[in-house]
């Protein structure tokens, strides 16, 4: 089945001079990593084709990976084909041009509650956008072509968005796709240290965030970050976000989540929820949000909506715990 998807999204990119690249809102190491590696592959494999990606929203954290395409006029938008990485839902998507597109094709690997594109190809199982990148590079080649640069644009998403490939998530193939841009010349000592080497100021921070973490009756680890503590610590929404690394080494609590104020006249809270062994992403649905099965977000808009997202998060570990042994 994924082979004839991917075929059909290839025959695709075979018929359209001009080709638009799209990922999700917020952007992550995934979906940056996965369009730019995608544009890169594009360009080197169709020389004779304008492979576009261009975007309002960007992330500071991922800034060292080169800058997107300036803005474009309207009208190129319709006579071209839109490929959209990484992205479950249509809402989603961060460059709302997408609609002026003559066709649009889906590239993702999170769970398919809404399906869209003329042509599709989704896999849950890949642990990242950038995985399915690879793969579809490596079925299609010699007519597909990689560098390094394209090669450590999709390292960078694959690395990220596995956790350094200790999630779950990470299986033989993820290696393998792993290997094939490593053998592209990949400077992992480089890309590591602009992914995770910390500021003395961050450092500073997240000691105050282990002073005030707290944790549900039946293990449920949690952090409220609110528009006061941003600006103390100089937080943007990225840091603040990532935030919820900090909580998922904590014995005997299987689900983590950081609720993040945002600056908006909504009034709206950014969810992170991740979680071990037991499935949260239902959970993140039913808060205007959704995701992985252990690693999805949310928004609500009050504290009474966090106390009840808190109490549905508890209620649900405390059920797993009760019926399985497979817990630390």
């Amino acid at each position: 089945m994924s082979k004839a998807n991917m075929e059909a999204i290839l025959n695709k990119i075979r018929e359209y001079d001009r080709i638009v690249l799209f990922r999700h809102v917020r952007p992550d190491g995934d979906c940056v990593g996965a369009t730019k590696g995608f544009q890169r592959i594009l360009q080197l494999s169709y020389p004779e084709k304008e492979i576009i990606l261009t975007h309002e929203d960007h992330s500071a954290y991922l800034e060292f990976l080169g800058p997107e395409d300036p803005p474009i006029e309207k009208e190129m938008y319709r006579d071209a084909l839109g490929i959209v990485l990484d992205t479950a839902n249509m809402d989603r998507i961060s460059n709302k041009n997408y609609k002026l597109c003559k066709e649009i094709c889906k590239i993702d690997h999170h769970i398919n509650i809404t399906p869209y594109g003329v042509a599709e190809w989704v896999e849950e199982e890949s642990s990242s956008c950038c995985e399915m990148i690879v793969k579809f590079y490596d079925t299609f080649r010699p007519e597909l072509k990689i560098d390094s640069l394209a090669a450590t644009y999709l390292y960078t998403g694959m690395v990220t968005d596995s956790g350094r490939f200790k999630y779950s998530s990470t299986s033989g193939d993820t290696m393998r796709a792993a290997g094939i841009l490593l053998d592209q010349g990949v400077d992992t000592d480089l890309l590591f240290a602009r992914l995770y080497l910390e500021a003395y100021e961050y450092l500073k921070f997240k000691a105050h965030l282990y002073n005030i973490m707290e944790i549900t009756e039946n293990g449920v680890a949690y952090l409220y970050i609110d528009r006061k503590t941003q600006e103390q610590f100089g937080l943007t929404s990225e840091s603040a976000s990532a935030t919820v690394g900090t909580l998922d080494s904590i014995r005997g609590c299987i689900c983590w989540m950081v609720f993040i104020e945002n600056d908006d006249p909504e009034g709206s809270i950014r969810v992170r929820l991740r979680s071990r062994f037991v499935h949260i992403n239902q959970l993140a649905e039913r808060y205007r949000g959704g995701g992985h099965a252990c690693a999805s977000g949310a928004t609500v808009y009050s504290k009474d909506e966090v106390k009840s997202l808190l109490a549905e998060a508890d209620a649900l570990v405390k059920e797993y715990k009760e019926t399985h042994e497979d817990w630390l």
